[in-house]
């Protein structure tokens, strides 16, 4: 008997077009696989979603219900609706509010600006939950993403940079282009400069422990201080705020430490607060060293000793790596790793070991 004719305009199991959901469904669908299961062209898609009066009642339908089976965000841009570009390239810090991060969204925006692309920013709260799921939900939003400091495991970046252009920078990972700030090199200088004031006994302040530049600093801290034959200490982690500075500062002192290098400047700047109520002078009693030279670092009581580098230029070519992926035939820089270069930026929160 002749199967009956198929009455819904759904996709079926079936349906010979079920396949090709099915595989839109593994990628981010786009308005090639909505024409080819609604059975039109590309061209018929875009004027359904950008222009429906355009398109007859019918197949304006068949094409909502095909990419809402997909789906299936357009872009609200016709360039887009007909590309599947969206001219959008998102930045996901994990702390809008820290300033370290200030530079490197100035530094991204004004190099995508210059390349025609408009800047998304998401704040993922330092959690790696949210830094995925931002991830999930705007793959139709933005073209590529750029990662700063990501708190993503290794096998979650492997995962994301299979289906979408990406660049990390802070986070690197055999899968993923990166641009990476050369801090754990900036320990050894930090070593020195306190093995020349006369400090043996140097305490690391550590930050968040899905930091991968926090376990890379740690490392480079060890391995450079057992070589010089230091007493170490290691307290934390710690959130990387200046309201974690009073719970690190109390850890610190309990080691007898007569240094610390604090994983970033806000941290120690909550640090030197919290050692000046507790009478505990800085340098006189323990030098404090601190990481990344935000604004504010050099005017704080007293101005910080920390590790400088160019942050601003570390999102802009963040950027260049991001675009050649997107755009292989205009250029761009195709390298898989940049090293941004540090240095050490001495102030008064570093001075002589205590003799007592």
């Amino acid at each position: 008997m002749p199967r009956a004719a198929n009455q819904d305009h759904g996709i079926s199991a079936s349906d010979p077009a079920a396949s090709t959901a099915a595989g839109a469904a593994d990628r981010a669908p786009t308005i090639k696989d909505v024409a080819e299961v609604a059975g039109v062209a590309t061209s018929t898609v875009s004027r359904a979603l950008s222009n429906p009066d355009r398109v007859n009642r019918r197949t304006r339908e068949r094409i909502e219900q095909v990419a809402a089976q997909l789906n299936y965000v357009p872009s609200s841009q016709a360039r887009g609706l007909s590309s599947g570009r969206t001219n959008a390239v998102a930045l996901l810090v994990p702390d809008v509010t820290n300033p370290f991060y200030f530079d490197i969204i100035r530094g991204t925006q004004n190099q995508l600006k210059a390349a025609g692309y408009t800047q998304l920013l998401v704040d993922t709260e330092e959690s790696a939950e949210m830094e995925l799921d931002a991830l999930q939900k705007m793959r139709r939003s933005a073209d590529g993403f750029i990662l700063a400091a990501s708190r993503l495991t290794d096998a979650q970046l492997a995962e994301v940079s299979d289906t979408q252009p990406l660049v990390t920078i802070n986070r690197a990972s055999s899968n993923t282009p990166t641009v990476v700030i050369d801090t754990p090199s900036a320990m050894i200088q930090a070593l020195e400069h306190l093995a020349s004031l006369g400090h043996s006994r140097i305490c690391y302040v550590g930050g968040p422990p899905t930091s991968w530049s926090n376990a890379k600093r740690w490392k480079s801290f060890e391995d450079e201080s057992r070589d010089r034959g230091m007493t170490t200490f290691r307290v934390g982690p710690f959130a990387p705020k200046t309201t974690s500075g009073a719970a690190a500062a109390d850890a610190a002192a309990r080691t007898g430490a007569t240094a610390c290098i604090v994983f970033n400047d806000l941290l120690a700047i909550g640090m030197l607060q919290r050692l000046r109520e507790r009478g505990i002078r800085v340098p006189e009693d323990m030098s404090i060293v601190g990481c990344d030279d935000i604004f504010g670092a050099d005017f704080c009581n007293p101005p910080l000793t920390t590790i400088a580098s160019p942050i601003e230029q570390a999102g802009r070519v963040a950027v260049s790596m991001l675009l050649a992926q997107l755009n292989p035939l205009q250029g761009g820089s195709s390298r898989r790793l940049a090293v941004m270069p540090t240095h050490l930026t001495v102030r008064a929160s570093t001075g002589p070991a205590p003799t007592a």
